[in-house]
């Protein structure tokens, strides 16, 4: 992974995990990005939420660190240097909550973060924010591209402007770095005019770079989705009518229909599912769960009544958290499927048994 004579292509899935595992090639840049990372680690920042201790996923400068600073400010935030050590802490108290990358609008899902939450016990998502996607490319000095001799970024970014890229600078080597940020990083760092790293516009500025380009996506509308998790113990913010329900679902057997019985207790309640994938237990080949999001809440009649099938025929339900939507928009509610709809049956079925 990375070495200077080519890319190495990857999902979005993979290449994420093998970044937030601590899985880097043998690039220098990667050693650099992950001891800055740790070395962030010592040192707190005051870019979270007010009266809070906050993780993130680092190091500075990341599109999670953005993310960050988006929520609010007032806390202390603290980089991790992989999502599941982000995660861990807060299952071991150091921090009250974390924000990590779960969704990206181009590449899907984020296994790493999909994976742990799963597995971990004891943990809860309360919000969700959502950026934009945009990359800059920098230098420790302005360079006219035709003098550009490697470009450094993480894996990710690389395959988000492999287009731009190929047309500005066809047959340029691209070598890997653990994070957009960290690439960042080690271009200050370098004294070779030559390299230059693809990055997020405040890692550049961050790290004190020249922009030599901006708006370099391929895909000007990409985003990516960031979730703030919590321990279980803490409230299920209050539903607003733009919610989102977050689950992991288990089978009890791999059999002809089973996916199309978990479909149905959300789409015979009219709730819609905003993403469905599966992904693997871990514990044979071929064993599968269903990461969910749906809309709703957990207070909701119809989620409610939802989950109750759920817990019926799957043989585990993963509670992840009810929480607001990022955009805020309304949950749509089918025909005959609102709270009074479902009170109102419930106290028909009570009328015929107490007349039973």
């Amino acid at each position: 992974m990375g070495g200077c004579i080519g890319r190495s292509v990857f999902p979005w899935s993979t290449n994420v995990e093998r970044a937030a595992y601590g899985v880097n090639g043998p690039s220098h840049y990667s050693d650099r990005v992950t001891s800055s990372a740790a070395d962030d680690r010592t040192t707190t920042r005051r870019t979270g939420p007010a009266g809070q201790r906050f993780g993130f996923l680092g190091p500075e400068g990341t599109f999670t660190h953005q993310a960050l600073v988006k929520i609010g400010h007032g806390g202390e935030a603290t980089p991790y240097p992989d999502v599941l050590t982000t995660i861990d802490a807060v299952v071991e108290g150091q921090v009250e909550a974390a924000l990590v990358p779960i969704e990206n609008s181009i590449e899907g899902g984020v296994s790493a973060t999909l994976d742990h939450l799963a597995a971990a016990e004891g943990l809860m998502i309360t919000a969700e924010v959502t950026l934009p996607v945009e990359f800059v490319l920098c230098a420790r000095h302005p360079v006219p591209l035709e003098q550009v001799s490697e470009v450094v970024t993480h894996p990710v970014a690389d395959a988000q402007v492999r287009g731009w890229l190929a047309q500005h600078l066809p047959g340029v080597a691209v070598r890997h770095a653990g994070s957009t940020a960290g690439a960042a990083a080690a271009i200050a760092a370098d004294t070779e005019p030559g390299r230059v790293a693809v990055c997020a516009a405040v890692a550049a500025q961050l790290h004190g770079l020249a922009v030599l380009h901006d708006g370099i996506a391929d895909n000007r509308g990409a985003e990516t989705r960031f979730v703030v998790v919590r321990r279980h113990d803490t409230a299920v913010p209050e539903p607003t009518g733009a919610d989102k329900t977050t689950l992991v679902l288990y089978q009890r057997d791999d059999r002809s229909g089973a996916l199309l019985e978990i479909l149905d207790q959300f789409a015979s309640r009219g709730i819609n599912l905003t993403r469905i994938e599966s992904r693997p237990t871990k514990t044979a080949l071929g064993n599968y769960c269903f990461s969910v999001d749906a809309e709703g809440h957990l207070l909701d009649e119809r989620m409610g009544e939802a989950l109750t099938g759920l817990h019926r025929i799957c043989k585990r339900v993963r509670f992840l958290g009810s929480y607001p939507r990022a955009d805020r928009r309304p949950n749509e509610v089918a025909e005959h499927n609102a709270n009074a709809d479902f009170a109102e049956a419930r106290d028909w079925l009570q009328r015929l048994r107490d007349n039973a």
